[in-house]
Formats: C-alpha cells, sequence, structure tokens
C-alpha cells in the first residue's frame, strides 16, 4: 500500500481549508502547550497533511502572561542573543522576559518547535500570541474554534 501524496492542482485544493483556533495558556505548561500548538501550526494531525505543503491552521494564543514554568525554570532559563559585534552576547533571564513581553516567551517556545526548514516563516506567521484576553475581538471576524488542551 502506498502513501498519497498531494501534487499539482491538488495541492492547493488542500491548502485552502485553513481553520482558526483559540488556545488559552491560562496554567498551561509552557512546553506542552508549545508542542501542542506547533503540531496545529503544521497540520501534522490532519487527514490531509502533506510534508512538503503548508497544511496547517491559524493559532491565536491568548493570556500568555499566565504561562506556567516547571520546576527551576523561572530562576535558571536564560534566552541568549548575539548582537554580531565583539562582547555583543546578550542574556535575558525569562523571569524578566516574562514581565516585560510574555507574549515573546510562548512565541520563542513554539518557533522552537517547528522544523528548521523552508515553511518555517510561513507557519510562523499564522501565529498569533497575546498577552492577555482582550485581543480576542481582534479576530472574531474569522470565527476562531477554542481549542481545550
Amino acid at each position: 500500500m502506498r502513501t498519497y501524496v498531494a501534487k499539482g492542482r491538488e495541492a492547493e485544493e488542500l491548502s485552502v481549508g485553513k481553520n482558526w483556533f483559540v488556545v488559552d495558556a491560562n496554567g498551561q505548561v509552557l512546553g506542552r502547550l508549545a508542542t501542542r500548538v506547533a503540531r496545529l501550526l503544521i497540520g501534522k494531525d490532519k487527514a490531509n497533511f502533506t510534508p512538503h505543503l503548508d497544511c496547517g491552521d491559524h493559532v491565536v494564543v491568548i493570556n500568555a502572561e499566565r504561562i506556567k514554568l516547571t520546576g527551576n525554570k523561572i530562576d535558571q532559563k536564560i534566552y541568549y542573543h548575539h548582537s554580531g559585534y565583539p562582547g555583543g552576547l546578550k542574556e535575558t533571564p525569562i523571569r524578566l522576559l516574562l514581565q516585560r513581553r510574555p507574549e515573546e516567551v510562548v512565541r520563542e517556545a513554539v518557533l522552537g518547535m517547528l522544523p528548521k526548514n523552508k515553511l518555517r516563516a510561513r507557519r510562523a506567521k499564522k501565529l498569533r500570541v497575546y498577552a492577555g484576553s482582550e485581543a480576542l475581538a481582534r479576530h472574531a471576524g474569522q470565527n476562531p474554534q477554542p481549542l481545550a488542551l
């Protein structure tokens, strides 16, 4: 038995049916939430999943400021980035980032779980993360379905 792989016009037709989901991050563990959201963005759970196509759904994550971290990550986890200049390594503790920009913590966790290929940027555009729940009204026109994790 051979695996079905969409090609040509079939591939375009499959990528049309995109759903919108709302995920409430209130009390959710960061890593577990990120894996579930990444699977939705990739479209891995769909029957028409094709590895070389972007057939995933749009995901809106609300209440990112109420995310939970297990163990001692709140004290020990540090994000690094480099400016490109000598001595330009910058360190940001997760506690500080959760206070300033909690949506970036969730975004970095989800993007870290997406495959590093040419579809990554397209899948990342379908992720919207908000610190509170008041921004949900922005996406009311898309009629997002609540997703229980």
